[in-house]
């Protein structure tokens, strides 16, 4: 396959991913597990949950839109590139070394998403390495 439908898949990966950020209040029971966090943690919490949101949608939709932009050799373009293969990398490693392996092992569900996002993130960092390579 061609880098420009990967940037594609991996910018409508991205979008849906910010756009399922709307449905984490209900699945991680919000309601319940904030009332815990002081006025200001909570209120962090929602603020900085929703601009991580908008951020991924944002990357999201450069992949997907501007993937001819993206595979058009720039100096900005490497920039970009650069950015976004750095920004997944940390979160692969935060997948992988922050999040307590109590979590998800053992839970046939829980490893199941575990390794997704490790292979989406994975994913991110080849297609976005890969067009920075071309």
């Amino acid at each position: 396959m061609n880098a420009i439908l990967h940037l594609r898949i991996a910018g409508a990966l991205l979008m849906a991913l910010a756009l399922s950020h709307a449905f984490f209040p209900r699945w991680f029971d919000w309601k319940t597990e904030l009332q815990r966090l002081s006025l200001l943690n909570r209120q962090m919490l929602v603020v900085h949950s929703f601009f991580i949101a908008l951020t991924v949608f944002l990357m999201g939709l450069l992949a997907f839109a501007g993937a001819d932009l993206l595979q058009a050799p720039s100096a900005l373009r490497n920039v970009v590139l650069i950015g976004m293969v750095a920004f997944w990398s940390c979160r692969l490693i935060a997948q992988l070394f922050v999040y307590d392996r109590r979590l998800w092992k053992g839970r046939p569900g829980h490893t199941a998403i575990h390794i997704g996002f490790t292979l989406l993130w994975s994913y991110l960092i080849a297609v976005f390495g890969g067009t920075l390579m071309l």
